[in-house]
């Protein structure tokens, strides 16, 4: 496995980014290690809020939520999956398998910072690795949110646009990275922001995980994670902890997404669901503030009824 390292001057100076970087170092699968960027921010003997990135952002569109949810008095936990970010990124496509990323952050997670009592946000594929997580040791959270988001098995077509998306992301000489964000946005991005997320990706060489992530959704049974995620949502229809849907109202890709998870899980029965009007697929760019003070108000409103017990290392 070859592996490269964004270097630290790329990511000097980016506009409302100035979180410090916490680094661990986790087995790759192929007999090396590889160094994993999150970022811990707020009281480290309180209970963590675990917000995921997916496809082909990094910890950077966490931004706007950290700050508020810190102030609420959270410890916040938002890592970089390996190849995005600050996190390394091996360099080819073969490298990257979903199973492989479910392991990763479980390293991360569990094994190094043994996160409990979590709160969990994930978006995109921040959701597909993050549930997952979740239905192995269901015991560490306290409660789930998601956002334009899902669980994949490969029985049911993912629709037009995520074909599209698919195509596109195979076909493209130079994998756009800043403007494949700003496309999924409701507003249009700064060009220093787009620069942004283009910073952990200094040439195409870094962008195989990115590159290749499109084709690791389960869209056919044959999948080699089909049968893994139709168990996950097993897991799911008894998970009986809080469950909360908070999908934007512009995302072509996951609309209606929110409704499977209020039908199947029985923790998600009777909680405040909300729609993010005015949202595109990272809504965490457009609206925020918005989807911080929602999670912040679904915690008050579900306290854990287990005692406080994450005091994983910065």
């Amino acid at each position: 496995m070859d592996i490269v390292r964004t270097p630290d001057q790329q990511f000097a100076h980016l506009p409302g980014y100035d979180f410090a970087p916490h680094y661990v170092e986790i087995p790759s699968g192929s007999g090396q290690s590889l160094r994993v960027h999150y970022l811990d921010e707020g009281p480290v003997d309180a209970d963590p809020i675990l917000l995921m990135h997916g496809e082909p952002s990094w910890s950077y569109l966490y931004r706007h939520m950290i700050g508020p949810l810190v102030t609420a008095g959270h410890r916040v936990v938002a890592p970089d999956l390996v190849g995005f970010g600050r996190s390394d990124k091996p360099t080819a496509t073969g490298d990257y398998t979903y199973a492989r990323h479910i392991g990763w952050m479980s390293a991360l997670l569990f094994d190094m910072l043994d996160l409990r009592n979590i709160t969990f946000f994930g978006q995109d594929w921040g959701g597909l690795i993050g549930l997952r997580l979740m239905t192995a040791q269901p015991e560490r959270f306290d409660r789930v949110i998601v956002a334009n988001t899902g669980l994949p098995t490969g029985e049911f077509p993912l629709g037009e646009a995520f074909a599209a998306w698919q195509k596109f992301s195979q076909e493209v000489p130079d994998l756009p990275v800043g403007a494949i964000i700003n496309g999924g946005c409701t507003t249009d991005l700064p060009a220093e922001v787009i620069a942004a997320y283009d910073a952990p990706f200094p040439d195409d060489s870094f962008k195989a995980g990115a590159r290749v992530f499109p084709t690791l959704v389960p869209t056919s049974t044959d999948d080699p994670e089909s049968a893994a995620n139709i168990d996950a949502w097993s897991v799911l229809s008894t998970f009986d902890k809080p469950l909360l849907t908070c999908f934007s109202d512009q995302d072509p890709i996951t609309r209606g997404g929110d409704q499977l998870f209020q039908a199947k899980v029985p923790g998600a029965h009777g909680q405040p669901h909300t729609t993010i009007t005015g949202g595109g697929h990272f809504l965490q760019e457009d609206r925020g503030p918005e989807l911080a003070a929602l999670i912040n108000e679904f915690i008050a409103a579900t306290p854990s009824s287990s005692p406080s017990s994450s005091h994983g290392v910065r």
